[in-house]
């Protein structure tokens, strides 16, 4: 599924960014509509994978190994999730209350 979902969410993008570019919408607001699009995709995606994971490690025989294995992972698809969400959002995750990125982030 979580392939699936950025695999739909890529087609969407390309799909809604080619349809935007016939309508002849200015080439940045296309890009980064394009790229938010993309990467909520892309998380959404990861959201799945991490709990496919989880779920294939807890059923299949949980050893100290497979857990410690789980754990890396789950912290490199955490990290990447955080990423993108500050590149989609331009924000960090804690500051959904405001409504824009307002200066540099620190």
């Amino acid at each position: 599924m979580g392939v699936q979902a950025i695999v739909a969410g890529t087609v969407f993008a390309l799909t809604e960014a080619a349809r935007n570019l016939i309508w002849r919408c200015e080439g940045q607001k296309v890009f980064d509509l394009f790229r938010t699009r993309l990467a909520k995709s892309i998380l959404i995606g990861v959201e799945f994978l991490i709990a496919a994971d989880i779920v294939g490690t807890v059923i299949v025989e949980p050893t100290m190994e497979s857990l410690g294995v789980l754990a890396v992972i789950v912290l490199i698809r955490t990290f990447l999730s955080f990423t993108l969400e500050i590149e989609s959002e331009g924000r960090w995750p804690w500051q959904r209350g405001s409504n824009r990125h307002q200066g540099p982030m620190v």
